[in-house]
């Protein structure tokens, strides 16, 4: 699925717009309205989220699923409570070791889940499934951050939940209670999609500045699927895309408000990394980014232009266009968000 920047550049005409979207599986189309609905539903006009009505939703449509330490598909999870005053926890995924080697080296991977950075958990099924499989055929340990929500924790608190979760990573791998002990955590990925996807960008930035020591754990890549960026200029997805589904530009100005610091446009660095206020990473020894793009996704152009940035940056960067891809498809229950998981095998790899 890599392809040139280039081809991806090329919007989508509305009638290709409508062939792809009704082509889509019934059960992603009635997903897709479900939470775009749930999510109208649920932010009130004064910038609060009403909490009760979107657990209840999210019940109704998809209920949390709990840790299971019986293997399931392969793969069993556990919960660790990292920061118990302020209920900052993580679910680990571990795939069950192959002949019952207790020996087999696991890679780890830290996963962020997206939700505008406003709803949202690790606990709910979409991630459950998406990282139960990541866990098993990638052959990974999967540890996925459940950081606290805006707007009750505007910015930056999710980037210095989800760092700390690197730190309990690091901790919990020289105490060995919750890792397995196969886990590599000098060969870790940080990924994730959506807002998680901006948070790998923030977090990962930290990380390879180096103020603080992470051994033994090492960063060697970067996933960001079809990351949450914006900025006060409209791009030509954002104007064109207007009826896709799952997100619109309306939610996402909703949830850039209800994060960003009180008084904060949508070109605060944060959210426009790329903009006049963005940080100058040249210097920053990132390692190999991989950044996923779908061709229903409003956030298109600013995903593309995060890709050019690391570029312009002389970062190595890979690029995944799903032109069927609406956005938060690997969570989806059709074969897209399946193949995704085959197509990342040569980046992890590497």
């Amino acid at each position: 699925m890599e392809r040139n920047a280039e081809n991806v550049r090329v919007l989508l005409t509305r009638r290709q717009v409508d062939q792809i979207r009704s082509s889509l599986p019934l059960r992603v189309r009635w997903l897709c309205w479900a939470v775009k609905a749930g999510v109208y539903l649920s932010q009130r006009s004064d910038g609060t989220v009403n909490r009760r009505l979107a657990a209840w939703l999210i019940w109704c449509l998809a209920p949390p699923v709990p840790a299971n330490e019986i293997p399931k598909h392969g793969v069993y999870t556990r919960d660790a409570v990292i920061d118990h005053v302020n209920g900052v926890w993580v679910r680990l995924f571990v795939p069950v070791q192959e002949n019952g080697d207790e020996t087999e080296v696991l890679p780890v991977v830290v996963y962020f889940h997206g939700g505008g950075f406003c709803t949202l958990s690790a606990a709910e099924v979409g991630y459950d499934v998406f990282c139960r499989r990541l866990a098993k055929r990638r052959r990974v340990v999967v540890v996925s951050v459940d950081y606290r929500l805006a707007p009750e924790h505007k910015f930056p608190v999710a980037y210095e939940d989800c760092y700390a979760a690197l730190l309990w990573l690091r901790n919990d791998h020289a105490e060995n209670r919750f890792l397995p002990r196969g886990a590599d955590v000098s060969r870790c990925f940080l990924m994730g999609e959506s807002a998680g996807g901006n948070i790998v960008h923030h977090v990962g930035c930290r990380v390879a500045e180096g103020k603080e020591d992470l051994t033994p754990m090492n960063v060697v890549g970067h996933v960001l699927i079809q990351p949450f960026f914006g900025g006060e200029e409209r791009t030509p997805s954002e104007l064109a895309l207007t009826d896709v589904p799952l997100i619109s530009v309306d939610a996402c100005d909703w949830s850039w408000r209800a994060f960003l610091p009180e008084g904060a446009n949508r070109d605060h660095p944060a959210a426009n990394v790329v903009g006049p206020g963005g940080a100058d990473i040249s210097a920053v020894p990132l390692p190999k980014s991989l950044v996923v793009i779908g061709g229903l996704d409003t956030l298109r152009d600013w995903q593309l232009r995060y890709f050019d940035y690391l570029k312009k940056m002389k970062k190595e960067v890979g690029l995944m266009f799903y032109e069927n891809g609406v956005h938060g498809f690997p969570l989806m229950p059709y074969d897209l968000s399946s193949d995704f998981i085959d197509d990342i095998s040569d980046f992890m790899q590497r």
